[in-house]
């Protein structure tokens, strides 16, 4: 017996429904732009600067223990996340005003509370500074990563298929970047370098299902050049539907699997990669191809196919 999420022949009219979507899209662009620049992101230490202390510890960590030890002791914002297991913690302190000196200062009081009030032996595994110029330097090469790669995919489309394509797909995935930054600006998650790598990767995966679309849409135009457009790019859909949910549920399964037993430290990449793929998903079926009905594309000349038109038509009525 096989598994399938949808039925092996569908015959939805995505085509119809692309204002409603065009709509709520747009609707959700212009709320992340607004949640960006009115709320702005938890940017985490990678880009904000400071100290990032990992600390292992012979018995259970108190959590509610430690942070009252390192609360009073005027560092500023002082963080601490338990990860993998409970004998491990993260501590992340705002950079302090000064030199290498300052944060070193910083450092020795957090180890000094501790010692006098935790229970069980410390092991400071990891300690990191992240100073301005530094976080400043990783939020510009996060961003030209972003920029390149888009840039790239808008440069494979173009030589793969045609304009038309390529910025359906660039206009999606932009979509998608916009909306993953939404998010996490809506929920006030850490983001930080991870989540810049979760977003390459979203950026990969959206273009593997858009490119899987589009590779059933020029084949289409080949079989089918009478075709009226919006019947072609249903027909296209619907028959790639399958694979895509598939490839959507699985991924989504193993991501879920990794989110809930993968530990604190990998959660917000997670996260990220989870919301990506749903969107992903969306922009692929809802943005990506609709766009074409708008750009218009060209039919590729040939052997006349109104006989085999007439047949598709018939089978998808």
């Amino acid at each position: 017996m096989q598994l399938r999420l949808v039925p092996e022949k569908t015959n939805v009219k995505f085509m119809a429904m692309r204002k409603m979507a065009f709509v709520f899209s747009l609707v959700l662009i212009l709320g992340s732009i607004g949640l960006y620049f009115g709320k702005g992101l938890n940017y985490g230490i990678d880009f904000e600067g400071g100290i990032l202390m990992e600390v292992g510890s012979s018995q259970p960590v108190d959590m509610a223990k430690m942070r009252r030890a390192t609360s009073g002791l005027g560092l500023g914002e002082v963080a601490l996340q338990e990860f993998g297991r409970n004998t491990e913690v993260l501590i992340r302190v705002e950079r302090q005003p000064g030199d290498s000196s300052a944060q070193q200062k910083a450092v020795d009081a957090v180890k000094a509370a501790l010692a006098n009030k935790i229970d069980g032996e410390l092991s400071y595994r990891r300690v990191e500074f992240v100073g301005p110029k530094v976080s400043a330097e990783l939020i510009e090469a996060g961003t030209m990563a972003m920029l390149l790669a888009v840039t790239a995919m808008l440069i494979y489309i173009w030589f793969r298929f045609e304009w038309q394509f390529s910025i359906g797909a660039v206009l999606a995935l932009v979509h998608d970047v916009i909306l993953t930054i939404g998010v996490f600006s809506i929920m006030g998650l850490e983001f930080n370098l991870s989540i810049i790598a979760a977003i390459l990767t979203i950026i990969g995966y959206s273009m593997n299902d858009t490119v899987v679309i589009y590779d059933r849409v020029r084949e289409n135009l080949r079989k089918f050049r009478t075709m009226p457009l919006d019947e072609l790019l249903d027909r296209s859909v619907n028959e790639t539907l399958a694979r895509t949910a598939m490839t959507s549920a699985t991924t989504l399964l193993a991501l879920i699997t990794l989110y809930l037993f993968g530990g604190e430290v990998i959660r917000g990449f997670t996260f990220a990669m989870m919301w990506g793929v749903v969107v992903g998903t969306y922009s692929s079926v809802f943005v990506a191809g609709p766009l074409l009905l708008y750009f218009g594309v060209r039919r590729n000349d040939g052997d006349d196919a109104t006989e085999g038109d007439a047949k598709a038509i018939e089978s998808a009525s």
